[in-house]
């Protein structure tokens, strides 16, 4: 079972990174609903596509056509 992260663009154009827990009842997706500030656009994606490096981490970002997944409740 693949380790999945959810990313998102907050308002200020940081990208914002939820890890839903292991052992969750909830679906990737009811969560990235849950818990993306309203209005905003998510992408479900595996763990290795986020960098394991944070050290530039305030410097990442996201093409914001690519998050197709959903919007936060």
């Amino acid at each position: 079972n693949k380790q999945m992260k959810i990313i998102y663009q907050n308002t200020d154009g940081s990208v914002a990174v939820i890890t839903p827990a292991a052992n969750c009842s909830l679906t990737d997706a009811q969560t990235a609903a849950k818990d993306v500030p309203t209005g905003l656009a998510y992408k479900i994606v595996e763990d290795s596509v986020v960098p394991s490096d944070r050290t530039f981490r305030n410097a990442w970002a996201v093409d914001a056509s690519t998050l197709t997944d959903g919007v936060g409740d």
